[in-house]
């Protein structure tokens, strides 16, 4: 099962915090959310379940 780690607020920061969570061996999924203006998303990062708290603990090394 997926889980929601992260909710990025446009694409550019979804698509950078991808990067470093697969540069560290973990699967990620984008999700588009809902419209916030034109060609700007919300994106659910999701991870594996067995992957939340390693995701976690990557995502506040890294200061998201």
């Amino acid at each position: 099962m997926w889980t929601v780690v992260y909710m990025a607020q446009n694409k550019d920061m979804a698509e950078k915090l991808k990067t470093i969570l697969e540069a560290e061996g973990i699967l990620v999924k984008l999700n588009p959310v809902s419209q916030k203006e034109k060609n700007d998303n919300y994106f659910e990062i999701s991870v594996p379940e067995g992957e939340v708290e390693e995701a976690h603990g990557i995502i506040i090394e890294k200061g998201f």
